[in-house]
C-alpha cells in the first residue's frame, strides 16, 4: 500500500437541536475575528432563524453564484481578502461548502461549516468537487488540513425539501459500494484503511435499516432517532470513509457514472445523489453482483432513488446513445472507475443496458 494521509473528522463537530446558539461560543474560543460567511439564498433563507448574533465579530455576508467552479472560488476569495477574513463560515448545501472550504485553502485560513442540506458529506469532507460554470463535472480538490468546526442544526435539516436527504442516502451508500471495490483486493490493509472500511460498511448497514423510516419521519416532520442517525450517516460517517481511508475510501464507478451523467441534458434536473445513487447499479453490474442489485432494488423503490435511466427521464428511444456518452466520459482518461482489470466504453455501455433490461422485468 502506498501512505496515506489521514484526516478522519472535522476539528471539531456538534450535532444537537439549537447549536447554532453556541457560535459566537465557539469562535471565541477558536481566536477569530473577522469571519466571511459564504451562503446561498434558499439556504440562508433556511438557516437565518437559528443563526446568533454575531455584532462582536466583523462579519460580512457574501452570497454565491450556483456552481463550485473556478470562476466563483476566485471571486468569493477575493472578497474573503478584502475583509481580511480569518475564518471562512460556509453555510449551506454541498456546493456552498465546497466554495466555502477551497477559498480558505485558498487563503490559507480555517473554514467552519453549517450544511442546510443532508444530502453529501461535503461538511466533513475535506475536499472540494469542482464543476465548470455551467454545471458538468470537472475535477476535485484534497485540501491538506481539516475543516475546524461542524456545525448541524437537525431542525434545519428537518425542513429541508425530501429529495435532498434521499440524494443524502444515495451518495452515502456509495461509500460502501466505492470503498469495497477499491479495498477489498489489496494484499493487506492499514488500520486506517480498515477503519475507513468498516465506516462504510456502518454506512450501508444504518442506511439499509433506517433509511426508509428517516424518509418517512421526515416528511411528518417529525425528529426521530431514525432521522437523526441518518444525517449523522450521510454528514459524519460518509465524510470518515475518505477521511481516514484517503484514495482507498473516496470514489470508483458509482461517482464515475454519476460524472458521465452531469453530460446528459435530461439528467440536469436530479441531484448529484441521485445520479451516484443510479451509479452504484451500475458499478454493480460491472462487478457481477446480481443479487445485491435485487435487494438495493426493492430499496430503491422504498426510498425514492432512480433505479435506471428511465426513471432518470430519458426515453427509451435515446437509452443507448446516453449510454454512449455517461460511458465515453466515466471512461475518459483520469476518471475514477477503479476496478483490478481496465474497465472500457464498450463494458460501461453493456452494464447500462444490461441495467436496463433487468428494470423492466423488476419494475
Amino acid at each position: 500500500m502506498e501512505p496515506i494521509q489521514v484526516r478522519g473528522t472535522p476539528g471539531h463537530y456538534r450535532c444537537y437541536p439549537g447549536v447554532l446558539t453556541d457560535l459566537p461560543r465557539f469562535l471565541n474560543e477558536g481566536r477569530f475575528q473577522k469571519v466571511f460567511i459564504i451562503t446561498g439564498y434558499r439556504s440562508w433563507e433556511a438557516a437565518k432563524e437559528y443563526f446568533p448574533d454575531l455584532s462582536e465579530f466583523q462579519h460580512a455576508y457574501s452570497t454565491y453564484t450556483g456552481e463550485c467552479s473556478d470562476t466563483e472560488i476566485a471571486r468569493q476569495a477575493e472578497l474573503a481578502r478584502i475583509h481580511s477574513a480569518d475564518l471562512v463560515i460556509g453555510v449551506g448545501g454541498g456546493k456552498v461548502l465546497d466554495v466555502a472550504k477551497a477559498v480558505a485553502n485558498e487563503l490559507g485560513i480555517d473554514t467552519a461549516l453549517i450544511p442546510t442540506l443532508a444530502s453529501t458529506c461535503a461538511a466533513t469532507t475535506p475536499l472540494s468537487v469542482k464543476y465548470t460554470d455551467d454545471g458538468k463535472f470537472n475535477t476535485y480538490t484534497i485540501f491538506p488540513r481539516s475543516t475546524y468546526l461542524v456545525l448541524v442544526e437537525p431542525n434545519i435539516l428537518l425542513n429541508s425539501p425530501g429529495a435532498y436527504l434521499k440524494a443524502g442516502i444515495g451518495d452515502t451508500l456509495a461509500k460502501w459500494y466505492e470503498a469495497r471495490a477499491l479495498i477489498d483486493k489489496l494484499p493487506s490493509t492499514s488500520i486506517p484503511v480498515r477503519l475507513a472500511y468498516e465506516a462504510a460498511k456502518n454506512c450501508r448497514d444504518t442506511l439499509i435499516r433506517d433509511g426508509e423510516k428517516a424518509v418517512e419521519d421526515h416528511q411528518k416532520g417529525y425528529l426521530s432517532e431514525a432521522f437523526i442517525r441518518v444525517i449523522e450517516t450521510n454528514l459524519l460517517t460518509g465524510g470518515m470513509v475518505g477521511g481516514l481511508g484517503d484514495r482507498y475510501g473516496r470514489i470508483a464507478g458509482a461517482h464515475s457514472i454519476h460524472n458521465g451523467l452531469t453530460n446528459v441534458s435530461e439528467a440536469h434536473s436530479f441531484l448529484h445523489g441521485e445520479k451516484v445513487a443510479y451509479g452504484i447499479l451500475v458499478q454493480l453490474v460491472l462487478e457481477g453482483e446480481w443479487e445485491e442489485i435485487r435487494g438495493l432494488f426493492t430499496f430503491y423503490k422504498q426510498v425514492g432513488l432512480p433505479f435506471s435511466l428511465e426513471t432518470i427521464g430519458i426515453e427509451s428511444e435515446r437509452i443507448e446513445a446516453v449510454g454512449e456518452v455517461i460511458a465515453e466520459h466515466a471512461t475518459k482518461e483520469g476518471e475514477s472507475i477503479h476496478f483490478p482489470e481496465p474497465v472500457t466504453k464498450k463494458d460501461v455501455l453493456e452494464a447500462i443496458l444490461g441495467l436496463e433490461a433487468l428494470s423492466v422485468t423488476l419494475s
